[in-house]
């Protein structure tokens, strides 16, 4: 390893810090109103949900994600399946164009550099990840991918430190030998902070 990082493993957050987040929600957000924009509401309303289902902080088995759904289709009046595929379309799917011209190169060649000296890497979201990983081109800059609504999530969002501890475990490395990358201190640095953990804010 080179002294450079003083940590075996790096666990990367993705919305945010992978790419930037402004410019894709407000290409998304004007694609969604130009394109389907009677699902503009079921969008904002999944977020809510999220938002909510963090500051609670509660576990719920197997993911959160079927929670938020069950509940965002409650509010709406309508059925998990059909919210689940809008939501699936807009928010995973559609984004994988721009995502990938607001991918943070550096950042990413600072991963691949960190693994070829040896260092271990995972994923750690709490919405459903691969997708986007490959909209970025940066599904091999993973060894875990631990994500909300993917199998082997966590059971909840951060701040807890859950996810950040599942894949610590699953690297076989200590928290105390982790480094999380992430753009919400609030969430990201809250959950690093539970965990044992130290936190880079990417900005």
């Amino acid at each position: 390893m080179s002294n450079r990082s003083p940590h075996r493993a790096w666990l990367v957050d993705l919305d945010g810090t992978l790419y930037r987040l402004f410019p894709v929600q407000v290409a998304m957000g004007i694609t969604v109103l130009a394109r389907a924009p009677h699902q503009w509401v079921a969008l904002r309303a999944f977020r809510r949900q999220h938002e909510r289902l963090r500051a609670e902080g509660a576990a719920h088995a197997p993911f959160p994600w079927h929670v938020q759904l069950e509940r965002t289709a409650a509010e709406l009046g309508t059925t998990v399946p059909k919210l689940e595929a809008c939501v699936r379309t807009w928010m995973l799917h559609r984004p994988g164009p721009f995502l990938r011209l607001a991918r943070r190169k550096a950042l990413l060649g600072e991963i691949a550099a960190f693994r070829a000296r040896g260092g271990r890497t995972a994923l750690v979201s709490d919405y459903p990840a691969r997708a986007k990983l490959e909209a970025l081109g940066a599904h091999n800059l993973f060894d875990e991918v631990v994500a909300n609504g993917e199998p082997g999530g966590p059971a909840r969002l951060k701040p807890a430190p859950d996810g950040y501890l599942l894949a610590a475990g699953r690297l076989g490395v200590q928290a105390a030998e982790c480094l999380v990358l992430g753009d919400r201190p609030d969430a990201d640095g809250e959950a690093a902070r539970r965990a044992g953990m130290d936190f880079r804010h990417v900005r």
